[in-house]
C-alpha cells in the first residue's frame, strides 16, 4: 500500500513535470511568434491536463494575441473550472475587460485572481502587469505598479524584468527600459527577447548600424530566432526612410529579411497578416496582392484580407477591384476602419472617374466623371479626417490632375491636403492649391467672371506659402495675378498692386544674378505695367508714370506701357 502511494506521488510529479515541459515549449513557440505551433501544444494540454488552469490561461492569451476575443473568453471560462491554478483565468477575463474599456470589470477580475495568493506568489502580479500592457490602449502606469510588486518578491526573475522593460518603454522611459532588458538578459541568457528589445531601443534612437549589430549577435546565438529577422527588416525599413540615397537598397533588404522571418514562422494567418502590413509599409504591392490572395484561400471571412486586396488592387492599377474590396471591407460589421481605407477607396474612385486622352498636337488631356469624382473626394476627405497623416499621400495624385489641366479637380485634392498643417508637403500643396484655382479661373471666357470664393481660397493658400517661405517669389506674382482677375473689386486691385511690388522686392533682394534672368525681366515688365495701371485708375499719375518709366527702361517698345502712358497724359 505504501509502495502504491509512493508510485502515485511519483506519477503525479512526473505528470506535473511533463505539463511544465510542454507549457515551456508552448511559451517558447509564442516567443518565436510561431503561434499555430503554440496553439497546437496548448490545445493538446487542455485536453490532456484539464485540471491545470494555467493551460487554459495561456491558450486564452494566445487567442487574444490573435484578436480572437470570443475564443479567448470561452477558454478562460472553461479554465475557471480547473482544479489547480484556475485563478489565472480571472486575469485573462480581466484583460478582455480592459480591451473592451471595462475598467471596473477588469479590477474585479484581478481582485479575484489575487484573492488567495500567498506572500511569496508573484506570477499573478506578473501576469496582471502584462495584462495592462496587451490591450489596444495599454495602461503603462498600472502595469508598472503590478510588475514592481512582483519584482519585490522575485527581484531577479527574468520574465518580470522583461515585462518591466516593456512597461518602462511604453511609458517613454527608454533608460529604465534598457536597464530592465539588460538585467533580464543577464538573469537568463536564453531569454533572447530581452536582448532583442535592447536592439529595438537602439533602432528607434536611429543608431541603425548598432541596432543591426545587436540583432546579428542574437542570430549568431540562434540562427532560427525569427523575431530577430523581423527586427532587421524593420530596422532596414526605417533606415531607408532616413537615407534617401540608399532608400531602394535598404528597402529591398527590409523585404528580404522579412521574407526570411516568414520562413521561421508557421505561415499562420496571423503571421501572414503581419507580413501584409509590412508589405504595405514597404510599398511592395505586387507581393501584397499575392499574399492577400493566398490568405483569402485560408480564410474567406476575415475582413482584413479585403483591406489588403483593396490596397494592392488600387496600387496595381485595378480601380474596380479596389472599389469592390474596400466597399465590402468598410461595410462589414466589426471592421476597424482606418484613414487609409477611405483614402484608397476615394483615390480609386477618382482614378476611375478620370479618362485620359491626347490632343491633336500630341499633348495629354483628360475628362472627368464629375459625380464619381465627387464621391471619391468625399471618401478621401473622410480618410484624412480619420488620420491627418494621410494628407502626405495626396501631393502626387493632385499633380496628376494638374498636369492634365484639370485644375478644378486638382484644387479639390489639394484643398484636402492642406488641412494638415504638419504635412511634409504643406508648402508645396498650398502653392498648387493657389496655382490650380488661379489657372481654373483665368481660363474662363471673358463673359464669365472669376469666382470670388475661389480667389479667397487661393489667396489663403499663397499666404500660407509666403508665411512658410517668404522668399518664394512665384507665390507673390501669382497672388498678384490672382487678384487681377477681380478687376471690379477695388480691394482686389489694391492687393494686386501690393503683391506685384512685393514680387519686385523679393527678387531684387536676391541680387543681380536673379534680376538678370530673362524670366524675371519679363515678369518685372508685367509687374510695372500692372502697378502703373492701378495707380492711373486711382488718380495717382506720378506713381503711375514712375512705374511706366521702369517698364519702358526694360522694353522701350512695350505696347502696354506706351498705351498706358498716352492715357495718363490726356
Amino acid at each position: 500500500m505504501k509502495k502504491l502511494r509512493i508510485l502515485s506521488i511519483a506519477f503525479l510529479i512526473l505528470g506535473s513535470a511533463a505539463n511544465a515541459q510542454d507549457l515551456d515549449q508552448a511559451k517558447k513557440a509564442i516567443d518565436a511568434e510561431q503561434y499555430e505551433k503554440a496553439k497546437k501544444i496548448l490545445k493538446g494540454l487542455v485536453v490532456a491536463k484539464p485540471e491545470s488552469g494555467k493551460n487554459f490561461f495561456f491558450l486564452g492569451n494566445l487567442y487574444l494575441t490573435q484578436k480572437l476575443q470570443d475564443s479567448a473568453t470561452a477558454t478562460f471560462q472553461k479554465g475557471l473550472a480547473a482544479k489547480s491554478e484556475a485563478n489565472f483565468n480571472y486575469i485573462g477575463l480581466g484583460q478582455v475587460d480592459l480591451e473592451n474599456a471595462n475598467q471596473g470589470g477588469a479590477t474585479a477580475n484581478f481582485d479575484k485572481a489575487l484573492a488567495n495568493v500567498r506572500k511569496k506568489d508573484f506570477e499573478e502580479l506578473l501576469y496582471i502587469g502584462k495584462a495592462y500592457l496587451n490591450p489596444t490602449k495599454p495602461d503603462y502606469k498600472k502595469a508598472l505598479e503590478y510588475l514592481n510588486k512582483a519584482k519585490v518578491i522575485q527581484p531577479m526573475n527574468a520574465e518580470v524584468l522583461l515585462y518591466l522593460g516593456d512597461a518602462y518603454y511604453g511609458d517613454k522611459n527608454a533608460n529604465e527600459a534598457f536597464s530592465a532588458y539588460r538585467n533580464a538578459a543577464d538573469a537568463d541568457k536564453t531569454l533572447l527577447r530581452a536582448s532583442l528589445q535592447q536592439g529595438v531601443i537602439t533602432k528607434f534612437s536611429k543608431a541603425f548600424p548598432e541596432a543591426k549589430a545587436a540583432f546579428d549577435k542574437i542570430l549568431a546565438t540562434n540562427p532560427n530566432y525569427g523575431p530577430a529577422y523581423r527586427e532587421l527588416a524593420e530596422t532596414y525599413y526605417v533606415w531607408a526612410l532616413n537615407d534617401k540615397q540608399k532608400y531602394a537598397e535598404y528597402n529591398a533588404m527590409a523585404i528580404q529579411y522579412y521574407e526570411k522571418y516568414m520562413t521561421m514562422t508557421d505561415y499562420s494567418l496571423d503571421s501572414r497578416m503581419r507580413h501584409a502590413d509590412f508589405l504595405v509599409m514597404t510599398k511592395d504591392y505586387k507581393a501584397l496582392e499575392a499574399e492577400a490572395t493566398a490568405m483569402q484561400q485560408l480564410d474567406k471571412v476575415n475582413p482584413r484580407i479585403l483591406r489588403y486586396l483593396g490596397y494592392s488592387a488600387y496600387q496595381n492599377g485595378n480601380s474596380d477591384g479596389a472599389i469592390k474590396a474596400l466597399n465590402e471591407f468598410i461595410s462589414k460589421p466589426g471592421s476597424k476602419i482606418i484613414g487609409r481605407d477611405y483614402l484608397y477607396l476615394g483615390l480609386a474612385k477618382t482614378q476611375k472617374a478620370l479618362t485620359t486622352t491626347t490632343t491633336a498636337d500630341g499633348k495629354p488631356s483628360g475628362t472627368v466623371d464629375k459625380a464619381l469624382f465627387d464621391t471619391g473626394i468625399a471618401d478621401v476627405r473622410k480618410g484624412v479626417e480619420l488620420d491627418p497623416g494621410m494628407a502626405n499621400e495626396l501631393n502626387d495624385f493632385g499633380k496628376k490632375f494638374f498636369d492634365l489641366k484639370l485644375y478644378k479637380e486638382a484644387s479639390a485634392i489639394y484643398e484636402i491636403a492642406v488641412t494638415n498643417q504638419n504635412s511634409r508637403n504643406f508648402l508645396y500643396d498650398n502653392f498648387y492649391l493657389g496655382y490650380s484655382l488661379y489657372f481654373f479661373n483665368a481660363a474662363k471666357p471673358e463673359t464669365e467672371k472669376a469666382d470670388p470664393a475661389d480667389v479667397q481660397k487661393a489667396n489663403a493658400a499663397f499666404d500660407a506659402v509666403i508665411k512658410s517661405s517668404p522668399t518664394t517669389q512665384d507665390a507673390y506674382i501669382y497672388k498678384a495675378r490672382l487678384n487681377s482677375l477681380l478687376q471690379e473689386d477695388a480691394a482686389a486691385r489694391a492687393e494686386m498692386a501690393k503683391y506685384y511690388e512685393e514680387y519686385i522686392r523679393v527678387v531684387t533682394e536676391k541680387g543681380e544674378a536673379e534680376l538678370a534672368k530673362p524670366a524675371n525681366r519679363t515678369k518685372f515688365l508685367e509687374a510695372y505695367n500692372n502697378i502703373a495701371i492701378f495707380y492711373a485708375k486711382t488718380g495717382d499719375k506720378v506713381k503711375a508714370q514712375e512705374n511706366l518709366d521702369k517698364a519702358l527702361a526694360l522694353d522701350p517698345a512695350d505696347e502696354t506701357a506706351l498705351s498706358t502712358q498716352k492715357l495718363i497724359k490726356k
